[in-house]
C-alpha cells in the first residue's frame, strides 16, 4: 500500500500512528484481522510493526554486521565471559543481504559508511525482515537516491511482497510509487483525497492528485501560454 502526498500531507503523522509513537484519534487499526492498538512503539515492533525511517538507521563508522544486529547482538561463550559473537553476525549478515542482489558487499567486517544509499537501505529493510517483520513501514526510502540506486530499492520491497510481508512504502514520487505499489491512498492535509488500485490511474493523474488536481493543469497552461508568446514575438525571417 503506498500513502501518496505533498509535504505536509500527513505521512509522517500516518507513520507515526501505525509504529506506535501517536495514539489514534479516530478511526481503527486491524493486524492479522483483529483490531489493535499499540501501547507505544516498542509495543508495536514486537507485534511485528518495522519502520525503516527517511534518516536509514545505519551507523557508518559500525561494519555491515555490527550494523545489522545493532541492539539485537549475537553472543558466545558462557557467563561472565560472554562477548560478541562477530563471525555470526558478519556471516549472517552477508548471507540475507546478499538475498536481496546485494553482491558488492563481500565482508561482513566492512564499514557501512563505505557503502551506497541504496545499500544501507537494503541493509535496514533486510535487517527488519530477519527479525519477523509483518509490516514493513518505509518512509521515502527512496528519496535521496540515484536512479540506479532507487531501482535496488524498489526491486527489494517487491521481494518483500513476494515473502508475505506487508508494505507500507510511504512517498512523494508517483513513478516509483506506480512501479512498486498495489493500492494506493492519496493525502491532502491529513484527508484522503484518493483510492485506487494499480492501473486505474496514470502517474500523470496521480501527481496532479497530490498537488490538490487544479495546480499541475495551471502550471502546464502557463508554459503552453508562455510558449505561444514567445513564437509570436520572434521576428519573421525572410527566406
Amino acid at each position: 500500500m503506498c500513502p501518496l502526498g505533498d509535504n505536509g500531507a500527513g505521512k509522517s503523522t500516518l507513520i507515526k500512528i501505525l509504529s506506535g509513537f501517536h495514539p489514534l484519534s479516530s478511526g481503527l487499526i486491524y493486524l492479522d484481522g483483529q483490531e489493535t492498538r499499540f501501547a507505544d512503539p516498542r509495543d508495536a515492533r514486537s507485534r511485528g510493526i518495522a519502520t525503516v525511517h527517511q534518516e536509514v538507521g545505519t551507523i557508518p563508522r559500525m561494519n555491515v554486521g555490527r550494523n545489522f544486529f545493532l541492539g539485537a547482538e549475537l553472543k558466545k561463550g558462557k557467563p561472565p565471559f560472554r562477548g560478541l559473537d562477530t563471525e555470526r553476525c558478519n556471516s549472517i549478515a552477508l548471507e540475507q543481504i546478499r538475498k536481496f542482489g546485494i553482491t558488492r558487499v563481500r565482508d561482513g567486517d566492512q564499514l557501512v559508511g563505505t557503502l551506497s544509499g541504496g545499500e544501507r537501505q537494503v541493509i535496514a529493510i533486510g535487517r527488519a525482515m530477519y527479525f519477523g517483520a509483518k509490516v514493513l513501514i518505509l518512509d521515502e526510502p527512496t528519496s535521496a537516491l540515484g536512479v540506479k540506486e532507487a531501482s535496488t530499492v524498489l526491486r527489494f520491497i517487491n521481494h518483500a511482497k513476494n515473502q508475505g510481508v506487508g508494505v507500507v512504502f510511504i512517498t512523494h514520487n508517483a513513478h516509483h510509487a506506480m512501479s512498486a505499489g498495489d493500492y494506493f491512498v492519496v493525502l491532502i492535509q491529513g484527508q484522503v483525497a484518493a483510492r485506487f488500485r494499480r492501473g486505474e490511474k496514470s502517474s500523470v493523474e496521480v501527481l496532479s492528485l497530490m498537488a490538490g488536481g487544479e495546480q499541475i493543469e495551471d502550471v502546464v497552461g502557463e508554459f503552453a501560454h508562455l510558449g505561444k508568446n514567445d513564437t509570436a514575438s520572434r521576428p519573421a525571417t525572410q527566406s
